[in-house]
């Protein structure tokens, strides 16, 4: 369901009296770090600033703006400091890989680069809580690679090593997901997404692979949108 409570519009002002047009045009003018998300825009929907995430890349900020992604098999693994309420996502391709561990398209570094552009900020990794989603077997006839599968163990298994609780999650089955997280209160939405058309998010997973990307309250829910 989706909250009703949505964001400022364009018209209102934001933090140190800057326009939702001003933010946006700061938020694109930053340098920008490797593997983090460039993708700037204003959506319409919630009303306020957005960031999308794609394949390989991370965003981590602490104002009340939406990062926004699409998953297949994927994971994007949501991280909130409950304490500095600052919090950021990535989306990561496959656990590890040989010869490139140093992308955000790997779990291993993935969720090392999100963890440390959090602390970065002040995140103790003791206040840090996740919320993960994807994993989905969106491709028929892909069940020996178990890619999916693969993912959802890996981020578990390395969010229990890091004694960082998951607090909700949304994985495996067989949906594409289109995520939305608001860094600021740690909220998370869900969508998923029709199995019928998957060749667009096999699309953005291969050509995501053919690039090296250098290294560089409500909490607790997850709302079906």
């Amino acid at each position: 369901m989706l909250d009703t409570a949505r964001p400022r519009s364009s018209s209102l002002q934001g933090p140190g009296g800057a326009t939702s047009t001003e933010r946006l045009e700061r938020l694109k003018a930053r340098p920008r770090k490797p593997g983090e998300a460039s993708f700037f825009f204003y959506d319409t929907h919630f009303r306020c600033e957005a960031v999308k995430v794609l394949p390989g890349e991370y965003f981590v900020h602490d104002e009340d703006i939406v990062i926004l992604t699409t998953l297949g098999s994927c994971i994007a693994a949501c991280l909130w400091d409950r304490n500095l309420r600052v919090g950021g996502m990535n989306h990561f391709m496959l656990p590890d890989g040989i010869g490139a561990q140093d992308s955000g398209r790997y779990g291993s570094y993935a969720m090392e680069l999100l963890i440390n552009e959090l602390m970065k900020l002040g995140a103790t990794r003791s206040s840090l809580e996740a919320k993960v989603f994807g994993g989905g077997q969106v491709i028929s006839g892909m069940n020996s690679l178990n890619v999916g599968q693969r993912n959802t163990d890996f981020v578990i298994d390395y969010l229990k090593t890091e004694r960082i609780p998951i607090v909700s999650k949304d994985v495996l089955d067989i949906y594409p997901r289109k995520v939305c997280f608001f860094p600021a209160s740690g909220k998370a939405m869900v969508k998923r997404l029709s199995t019928s058309n998957p060749e667009a998010l096999l699309a953005q997973d291969r050509a995501a692979g053919q690039r090296i990307i250098p290294p560089a309250s409500g909490a607790g829910t997850v709302d079906l949108f």
